[in-house]
């Protein structure tokens, strides 16, 4: 098993419970934007989206690249790797937990079947 940062893990996964700092990062897939590009859909101010781009950065999603007065923001994929490879190992684990709990639920019911069975009798 790979030994990830739990801090890591645990700022990555706060930042991605918010529906608006998901919709962020979605709109940085097609490449890097402007701060105010990025506020444009929202229905909140700017300043509201600033502090949802602050939370992504402490979280080490989002990297900002300032050239003059424009600041532009773009994806760091490492930390949503490193949250896909967690889930990936509990998802691993867990399917061969429950890959054996149903191998031993079939033996266990043959093995009631075959003792229900009914015996054929001798001398017949």
């Amino acid at each position: 098993m790979v030994e990830l940062n739990q801090a890591g893990l645990n700022s990555t996964y706060a930042a991605l419970a918010d529906p608006s700092r998901r919709a962020i990062l979605s709109r940085l897939r097609g490449g890097a934007a402007r701060v105010t590009e990025i506020a444009e859909p929202f229905d909140m101010s700017l300043n509201a989206v600033s502090k949802h781009i602050r939370v992504l950065e402490r979280a080490g999603l989002v990297r900002r690249e300032i050239s003059g007065r424009d600041h532009f923001l773009s994806v760091n994929v490492e930390p949503l790797i490193e949250a896909s490879t967690w889930i990936e190992e509990q998802k691993t684990f867990w399917e061969g937990r429950l890959d054996a709990l149903e191998s031993f639920l079939q033996r266990k019911k043959r093995k009631t079947q075959n003792q229900k069975a009914p015996r054929g009798r001798a001398g017949k």
